[in-house]
């Protein structure tokens, strides 16, 4: 009786371990990422500085209230605040970004693999929401002014339209230092190579020559990296 409840406590933590998603738990106060192979410790991909020889400036960034050109088919872009810009972010879990839209201007429909993330509206209307998962697929939606806050679970598609009159403005913290992100229209209709377009269009019940034409379109990145 002892060793089967010992086997499902082995097997729970087994499925406890692979369906965890979030950025590992640091082991040091922190770990200043550095461009040195012969620093002595590895962590989350990057080598660590040594601790004596880390300043302010490890965790410190500036700029982040000059507005991005939004001059582009979508009229947003995404400005993501991670390790490369803060090298102390490194093993801490946590991102930043910086998000301008223009009149009308869409943050269109994505997803951040390994982050959830919590939006505040700094400037403007933002018209926002996020899908469930399956079976249901529920719309969740909501319009934010400014100095609202909304919520979008890890790995759900969401999205952010400006539908106000004047420019709009907002900040998005992540839940991981790296939280990736899949564009749903340019992942799908401009992957390299292609997705064929027998698979196409079977999932979305659309005519051979529509997908065509929506692979043969330039889809835009509105992220700087």
């Amino acid at each position: 009786m002892e060793a089967k409840i010992l086997s499902y406590i082995v097997l729970w933590a087994m499925v406890a371990f692979l369906v965890s998603a979030s950025d590992p738990s640091p082991l040091q106060d922190f770990c200043v990422a550095v461009n040195d192979s012969k620093a002595a410790v590895f962590v989350n991909g990057k080598f660590c500085q040594n601790p004596n020889l880390v300043t302010a400036n490890d965790f410190f960034f500036t700029g982040l209230n000059i507005h991005q050109n939004t001059m582009n088919p979508l009229g947003s872009m995404v400005r993501l605040v991670g390790v490369p810009e803060i090298p102390g972010l490194n093993t801490l879990g946590v991102s930043l970004a910086h998000i301008d839209f223009a009149t009308n201007g869409l943050n269109p429909p994505h997803i951040h693999p390994r982050a959830s993330e919590i939006l505040t509206v700094l400037e403007g209307t933002l018209y926002v929401g996020f899908v469930t998962s399956n079976p249901d697929n529920r719309l969740i939606t909501k319009v934010l002014y400014q100095g609202d806050v909304f919520v979008f679970p890890m790995g759900l598609i969401h999205f952010q339209l400006n539908v106000g009159n004047t420019a709009a403005v907002a900040l998005s913290a992540l839940g991981s230092q790296n939280p990736g992100v899949f564009t749903i229209a340019n992942a799908v209709f401009a992957s390299k190579p292609p997705i064929s377009a027998d698979v196409l269009t079977k999932a979305f019940h659309l005519d051979k020559n529509v997908i065509n034409y929506l692979q043969a379109q330039i889809w835009t990145d509105n992220h700087i990296y």
